[in-house]
């Protein structure tokens, strides 16, 4: 199983960028997807769901309205639309996969490679 995360880069507070996360070896439709993040001295932490169908996301409170999780199972990834971007965005971004949402958010299956997530003030 591979989850390769990609998208990430510095950006200007206020800005907007996407993250990818283009998965293999598993049965992507099947699986939650979520995105993580892990700051600088800080505990990795929930970002965002989206279950099998795209039907039903969600997010944590401080993402919620400025981020949008999204996924094309045809292509097998997800994305992660981030806007009105804030220095406290700035962290490693990870994307997992679980087969259901309680272990996404407590222990996933799969977890991907970081990408880097910078925001300028």
């Amino acid at each position: 199983v591979q989850l390769q995360a990609s998208g990430g880069g510095l950006v200007q507070a206020g800005g907007c960028l996407r993250l990818s996360c283009a998965a293999s070896g598993l049965p992507f439709s099947s699986n939650y997807m979520g995105w993580f993040r892990q700051a600088p001295g800080k505990e990795r932490e929930f970002v965002a769901a989206i279950n099998w169908s795209g039907g039903w996301t969600y997010y944590a409170d401080s993402v919620k309205g400025r981020f949008t999780i999204s996924r094309d199972n045809a292509k097998m990834t997800v994305y992660l639309q981030m806007n009105s971007l804030k220095p406290e965005d700035t962290a490693v971004y990870y994307c997992a996969a679980d087969r259901d949402f309680y272990g996404l958010r407590s222990s996933p299956d799969y977890w991907g490679q970081g990408t880097q997530l910078t925001v300028s003030s």
